[in-house]
């Protein structure tokens, strides 16, 4: 069995942009991803349209040339997967990894399809694959979902969404604008500040006018088949309901983490342990890079901000094997 110099966990971007500098430093490597190329933008909502410009969320120095400056879900899935093709990236699709050991200072990782050596091991999982539950009664029903894809199979029916932030506000408008009856439960007091600046005006206006109904300093305690319960300010209401989006968020595979032997800050954020330049875990030889890098903060690090590691990673690598 060949040894690697480099085994990347997860083909998203950063994942790539680090398949990329292995290329450029002349080492061997290898990417495994559990779900399709860049599994995490695929599973974003499909009319999504990125805060970031596209040159923003450029990698291995690859224009991204997109109809606007902010690019869509489709024109990133486009856009990387040429990337992947450019540099003709060694890249293992639909392949979980499920263990890890160390053997004579090399790591030997066990995936659902195959084993495989490596001197060391990058992580970067991002945190779109495990979404926040919320652990009230119902939510295990079919008509829950903490993902949300496409407005159209809510067409006429009556929704809650969970939540203010981008993507509970993009599902908001688009099913209400495919003729659903939205309401939405938010725990603060008003709609995250960090909603896109020119969608904020929009969501605000539609809930002024009434045309979307919201429940402010509020949560969603029981769901059934039929209905919803919710806690307000004003004491508990039960509305009809047809069908819940719980956009609650999402957080890194820490199991997988644990399975590594990475350590963890024992606050509510849940920070991995890294060397914030060199990327490198308390675990000799595997680094995090990317999203993962920011725990349960998974407003830290972002395509633009984390592109970097990248480079810092394959630095530290390849100053390590030439010693």
């Amino acid at each position: 069995m060949d040894v690697r110099d480099v085994f990347i966990i997860g083909a998203g971007p950063i994942g790539l942009a680090c398949g990329i500098e292995a290329v450029k430093a002349d080492l061997s490597y290898l990417i495994v991803e559990k779900g399709c190329l860049v599994n995490s933008l695929y599973n974003y909502p499909q009319n999504m349209t990125f805060f970031s410009t596209s040159e923003k969320l450029e990698i291995g120095g690859v224009p991204f040339v997109s109809n606007s400056p902010k690019p869509t879900r489709s024109e990133a899935l486009e856009y990387y997967r040429r990337v992947a093709l450019k540099f003709e990236l060694n890249t293992r699709l639909f392949e979980e990894v499920l263990s890890v050991e160390k053997e004579a200072g090399i790591f030997v990782i066990k995936t659902s399809k195959a084993a495989y050596k490596a001197r060391n091991i990058v992580i970067s999982t991002g945190f779109y694959d495990i979404p926040n539950l919320m652990n009230i009664p119902g939510e295990e029903l079919a008509k829950v979902s903490h993902y949300y894809k496409d407005p159209h199979y809510y067409a006429m029916q009556r929704v809650l969404v969970v939540g203010s932030s981008n993507s509970s506000v993009d599902a908001a408008l688009e099913t209400y604008r495919k003729g659903a009856e939205v309401t939405m439960v938010v725990r603060d007091q008003a709609i995250n500040k960090r909603v896109k600046y020119w969608v904020k005006p929009d969501i605000d206006n539609r809930i002024q006018e009434r045309s979307i109904a919201a429940y402010f300093n509020s949560e969603l305690v029981a769901i059934r088949q039929n209905e919803v319960d919710l806690r307000t300010p004003d004491g508990l209401v039960t509305i009809p309901n047809d069908f819940v989006l719980a956009l609650t968020g999402y957080q890194p595979d820490f199991e997988l983490l644990r399975k590594f032997g990475i350590e963890f800050s024992d606050d509510l954020k849940s920070l991995p342990a890294h060397h914030p330049e060199t990327m490198e875990t308390n675990q000799k030889g595997i680094y995090l890079a990317g999203v993962v890098c920011g725990g349960m903060d998974t407003h830290l690090w972002f395509i633009e901000n984390s592109r970097d590691h990248a480079v810092n990673v394959i630095r530290s690598i390849s100053s390590a094997l030439n010693h």
